[in-house]
Parts: C-alpha cells; sequence; structure tokens
C-alpha cells in the first residue's frame, strides 16, 4: 500500500464508528495508512468496515490508545484541527499551508481531529503544537470528520508531489525534540518560575500559553532541550544553597 510520509491521523473519542470508517476511507484515497484512535465509542464495528469501503486494511492496522498523550508517542510535530479559537496561542495554518511544512519536516507528523460534537479539550490542544484552521463558511464551519480528514491529506499529497525539499540542519546525533519532551521542559520552566516568584499562579494572565507557543514555533532539537532542562535544575540548586 502507497504510504506517503510519516504521517499519522488520530481521531479522538469519535462517537460513529460510520466516521471511523469514511476516515480510513479518505486516508487510503490520498494514499496514508497511519490511523491512530483515542478512546472511540465502538471499534471495532460493522458500520465502521461499511463506511470504509474497501479501506479495511487501514481499520485493522489501526493502534487504539486511552489517551492522546499516548497516541503522540514519538511525534515531534503535531497540528490540532478546530474550527474555533480557545483563547489558546499556537500558530495558525491552512491546510495547503501546514502541507508545506510537512513536506519539509525530517522528524514523525501527527494531524488530530476531536469529537464530532465539542472537538478538542484545552488540555488536548496543550499537547499539540500548531493549529489547522480549514478555511469555510463563518455562518456553518461545522465540516464531518472525514472531510476535515479528507481535506488536509490532500493538501499533504499534492505538496509531496513538489520536488523541494529543504536540507536537513540538524546535526549528526542529535534529532528533533519530541512532544513529551517540549512538554516536559515547559512544565520544568513553569515550576522553576513559581519558584523564584517570577510566575504568579493567581494572575496567569497569557504567560504560560504564549510560552507553549514559542516552543511550539522554534522546532528545538533533543540537545537543545536538554542543555535548558540542564540550566533550569542549576538554577534550582543555586536558589536552595541560598535558602
Amino acid at each position: 500500500m502507497e504510504n506517503i510520509g510519516d504521517v499519522r491521523v488520530v481521531l479522538v473519542s469519535t462517537s460513529l464508528p460510520a466516521n471511523i470508517g469514511s476516515a480510513a476511507r479518505a486516508m487510503k484515497t490520498m494514499g496514508f495508512g497511519n490511523l491512530y484512535l483515542v478512546k472511540p465509542k465502538s471499534f471495532p464495528s460493522h458500520d465502521a468496515v461499511a463506511l470504509a469501503s474497501g479501506a479495511d486494511d487501514v481499520l485493522n492496522r489501526a493502534v487504539l490508545r486511552e489517551n492522546l498523550a499516548d497516541a503522540l508517542d514519538g511525534a515531534s510535530l503535531v497540528f490540532a484541527t478546530t474550527a474555533r479559537s480557545r483563547h489558546i496561542s499556537l500558530p495558525v495554518s491552512t491546510p495547503r499551508a501546514a502541507a508545506n511544512d510537512i513536506r519539509e519536516y525530517d522528524g514523525k507528523v501527527a494531524i488530530v481531529f476531536g469529537r464530532e460534537t465539542s472537538g478538542l479539550s484545552n488540555e488536548e490542544l496543550r499537547l499539540c503544537n500548531r493549529i489547522i484552521n480549514i478555511p469555510s463558511n463563518p455562518d456553518f464551519s461545522s465540516l464531518n470528520i472525514a472531510q476535515a480528514v479528507q481535506i488536509c491529506l490532500y493538501e499533504v499529497r499534492c505538496s509531496s508531489a513538489v520536488e523541494i525539499k529543504k536540507a536537513s540542519s540538524i546535526p549528526k546525533g542529535d534529532r528533533l525534540a519530541l512532544s513529551h519532551e517540549i512538554r516536559g521542559l515547559e512544565d520544568h520552566l513553569e515550576a522553576v518560575m513559581r519558584l523564584v516568584d517570577y510566575f504568579d499562579p493567581a494572575q496567569p494572565k497569557h504567560l504560560l500559553g504564549r510560552i507553549h507557543r514559542f516552543f511550539s514555533r522554534s522546532g528545538l532539537l533533543h540537545s537543545e532541550v536538554q542543555i535548558l532542562r540542564g540550566f533550569l535544575r542549576f538554577v534550582v540548586m543555586k536558589v536552595k544553597q541560598l535558602d
């Protein structure tokens, strides 16, 4: 089976098995086969198979996970699809712009699609690096999950046909930081800011959101995360010596 790039499609808490089947069909049509399901209401399902219309192999290989963090394990660039802002400061792209980023990216990529009725929670969005917003009628912006999958993967497929590839700037022996490593750095930085009274949890304003946006945009390497966390540990040691 053709499989374009290292891109996984993640469906979160899908209510209707038919939507899983339709999404699998959309994936196979565009040449993708890495499907992850986070706590679907019903799977396996005859409805999913019926709507897959021949994409049974995608369903059979689907990876089931209990939470989004586990479904994103190993991914270093994570896009969340959402139709509306939830006051989380993440870079926002159209599907085409996101596809161009994916084409030039050397690591594993995940595109996350939320629940049919409520989308993704703020906590789930925090696990992602960037937002994909599909331009649509502002008075009726609701898309079926399979339609959204089809649009995003169509753009990735078209972009992959362009013979343009940036030379890798990742030093030998290093790699891009994974999403859970960046989250660990963010949590570590928040803890140190609390320790030195730089961050007031009673008046957080937008500080944590802006930090998340900064790290999501920066494309940190694993070695860079290690340097920053080493520095933060040194700060904590020095503060404790002053007590």
